[in-house]
């Protein structure tokens, strides 16, 4: 098999590459073991690791070995790239256990069934390392004046960096080594802002070694509306779907802006590149069929396809709700006591505790805006009492903006 570098070169994956003309002509001729690192400092990945596990699914797909590395031992250290301030020590036990969440998450990426890929975690060689041996063996290989060069550190020295972050770099450099050693890894990948990380791991392995190995970044995917990638008006975007439901997740992805279509179906799809820019051709209205295609393609992905439909079948019902047709199960719901409904709820009240403002005051703001509806009617009234006869066949449509709903069924009681 072989290649792979073309492929990510050609959907917009790469943003440096230590040696790029090296690089491509040992994907091109041989079977490469390649790894990436995730640290699993939460319960579940985000949008924002979305980039690195598909050009993890690239590469092994062009026939190279991934090594999916779980960073149980750097995660009780806290990587400070990226970071303004000092990232939350966790507990061991809730290090262990976000480990696992994300280990069935990157396997929705990788098939770990069969020979082509494996997954470690790095707490397996370092949780019980001799610090002093340690320093002896590895730390002497490392420049504090080149660590400071890198942005990572320059941009902490003016906050505040800890000692035991300074160490972070060393220990991810130690990961690619151990790999190198232990399964013949020659590649390291990330996203940009692991730069320094990477080219002092290649540099580890080459003066240990004395192998050629190799780093390659992706960029750092920003929206076209300035919006940070993966980010929402309730927060991350996460792949559990206790935490973002299957819905919202489609929702996310739907509503990115249309410039963005294009670029998004390159990198968060495996759609061909001949459809992916026929679909990146549409304009006007007709792009809102491209964004569908981008975001049903992900969501099968990540939360597979029975929810990938629904969700679907729901954003369309829901934009037709007053016709009354379509599946709207799948749209986020809240289910209030019928006497609560009687009695009559401030419209306010009602909108922050579905989730579509996150306080009585965004309430209001989206009221006063003019951007709140209910069974598509426009709500102008923050004084405005909400009652069961709101509600049709048993059900109300909350909607904020233009692209996001909710509904309220009236319950028993």
């Amino acid at each position: 098999m072989g290649g792979g570098f073309e492929v990510l070169k050609e959907r917009g994956f790469i943003k440096q590459c230590t040696d790029e003309e090296h690089l491509k002509k040992i994907l091109d001729s041989d079977m490469v073991p390649f790894y990436c690192g995730f640290d699993p400092t939460g319960p579940s990945l985000h949008v924002g690791h979305v980039v690195p596990l598909f050009a993890m699914a690239h590469l092994n797909r062009a026939g190279h070995k991934a090594i999916a590395l779980v960073g149980g031992g750097t995660a009780r250290i806290g990587d400070p790239s990226g970071k303004s301030e000092t990232r939350k020590m966790l507990p061991i036990d809730e290090i262990n256990a976000n480990a696992e969440s994300q280990k069935k998450q990157i396997a929705k990426f990788v098939n770990f069934d069969n020979e082509s890929a494996v997954m470690v975690n790095n707490a397996d060689w370092l949780a019980d390392l001799n610090y002093i041996e340690f320093l002896r063996d590895i730390g002497k290989h490392f420049s504090v004046n080149r660590m400071l060069s890198f942005e990572t550190y320059k941009m902490r020295l003016e906050t505040g960096l800890s000692f035991i972050e300074f160490n972070y770099q060393l220990l991810q450099s130690y990961d690619f080594l151990v790999l190198s050693q232990r399964y013949g890894c020659r590649l390291q990948i990330g996203g940009d802002d692991q730069w320094g990380n990477i080219v002092s791991g290649v540099d580890l392995v080459r003066r240990i070694e004395g192998k050629e190995v190799y780093g390659l970044t992706f960029p750092l995917v920003t929206r076209a509306d300035g919006k940070k990638m993966g980010k929402t008006e309730k927060g991350a975007v996460f792949l559990d779907p206790a935490m973002v439901s299957p819905y919202e997740f489609f929702q996310y992805w739907r509503n990115i802006p249309d410039a963005d279509v294009e670029k998004f179906l390159f990198m968060f799809t495996f759609l061909p590149v001949e459809e992916v820019q026929s679909l990146g051709r549409l304009k006007d209205q007709e792009i809102n069929r491209a964004k569908e295609v981008l975001a049903w393609e992900i969501t099968n992905i990540v939360h597979g396809k029975e929810e990938a439909d629904k969700a679907r079948e729901a954003a369309r019902a829901a934009f037709s709700a007053g016709s009354g047709a379509g599946d709207l199960s799948a749209i986020p719901c809240l289910e209030i006591p019928a006497s609560e409904l009687e009695r009559g709820i401030n419209v306010t009240a009602l909108f922050a505790r579905t989730g579509l403002c996150s306080s009585n005051g965004e309430a209001r703001r989206l009221i006063t805006q003019g951007g709140a509806r209910i069974n598509d009617g426009k709500i102008e009234d923050i004084d405005l009492s909400v009652d069961r006869s709101w509600c049709k066949d048993g059900e109300m449509m909350l909607r904020a903006g233009k692209k996001r709903y909710f509904r309220i069924i009236a319950g028993k009681g």
